[in-house]
């Protein structure tokens, strides 16, 4: 289960550096951006280790998605339309059910 936190929370940083990518325009904001693309792939490369490579991809790009257009909404005044609302929810049960479809990898997280 440690590892699947991991995965949630480089998926945290990745919507962290995707907002940068978009919005930073001072080299602090820059630097924050390149810290949290290292991060974000530092845990999911780690990760991968452990889990299911396609499944941990999926879930991971699934999540920064799910936060990116939520965060564009809330914090920069993206249109909020229904039906983009309705398709990133489907997004995310997808995710949720691929996750729950998949064992959790070879053995090594039950020994940590």
């Amino acid at each position: 289960m440690k590892y699947w936190l991991l995965v949630v929370v480089a998926a945290v940083f990745e919507v962290g550096w995707v907002i940068g990518l978009k919005h930073a325009a001072a080299p602090l904001e820059w630097g924050g951006t390149v810290i949290a693309i290292i991060v974000s792939f530092g845990i999911l490369i780690y990760a991968s280790g452990v889990l299911p490579v396609g499944t941990v991809y999926a879930v991971f790009v699934g999540l920064g998605t799910f936060g990116t257009v939520i965060g564009d909404m809330v914090l920069f005044g993206s249109p909020v339309e229904p039906l983009k609302i309705l398709f990133i929810f489907t997004l995310l049960a997808g995710v949720i059910m691929l996750k729950l479809a998949t064992p959790d990898g070879n053995g090594k997280e039950s020994e940590q």
